[in-house]
């Protein structure tokens, strides 16, 4: 009971640290609604934690593409596994972190439907930190560390925290969905231009 209050307390007050958050970009003409190279958007971060508690509250499963896509603006539907493949066209690819970026894990026999996570920092060249559902069943996990482990340190293979600085087994990744779309003659929008991709 105490912890159920407890969350209920922690999620009103992200929520009005995100409205507050939000009310004050709108007094500057000059911000976009564009997930910052700072950090992930306030907003839609407290929006996903606010649905997964809300599908907890009510008994339902908390799955990790729901969160992503909520998180990061990627609207792509299907099984994780399947990301990879349906952003090809629609958003750019790379092997490149980037804040905001989702991480796609290929599928596996332990992981059969694949899983995504959204890239919540990059901390150095080789160790990331993500923001993800269902990584523990049924939970939401934030700024769980990743490392690069591929030799080619290409970001095709990671280790995940497991807990307190230890990391688990290794697993395949795609690639990174970066959330802006490709503009029509075929050069992303603003990342592009900030990032250099």
């Amino acid at each position: 009971m105490q912890s159920n209050r407890t969350g209920a307390v922690a999620l009103r007050f992200a929520l009005v640290c995100a409205m507050g958050l939000g009310l004050g970009a709108c007094a500057s003409p000059t911000l976009s609604t564009k997930t910052a190279p700072e950090g992930i958007d306030p907003v839609r971060s407290a929006q996903a934690v606010a649905e997964a508690q809300a599908k907890r509250a009510r008994g339902e499963r908390v799955w990790c593409v729901p969160f992503a896509r909520t998180l990061s603006g990627v609207e792509i539907r299907g099984n994780a596994g399947t990301w990879w493949n349906a952003a090809k066209g629609v958003y750019e690819r790379g092997q490149e972190p980037e804040v905001g970026a989702v991480m796609a894990f290929s599928s596996t026999r332990k992981m059969p439907m694949g899983h995504v996570a959204v890239v919540s920092e990059v901390v150095s060249p080789r160790e990331v930190l993500i923001d993800h559902a269902n990584w523990k069943r049924n939970q939401v996990s934030l700024k769980m560390a990743v490392v690069d482990v591929s030799d080619s340190n290409d970001w095709s293979k990671v280790r995940v925290e497991y807990s307190d600085d230890s990391f688990g087994r290794v697993y395949p990744v795609a690639g990174f969905i970066y959330p802006d779309p490709p503009a029509e003659d075929g050069i992303a929008g603003s990342a592009t231009a900030s990032t250099g991709r």
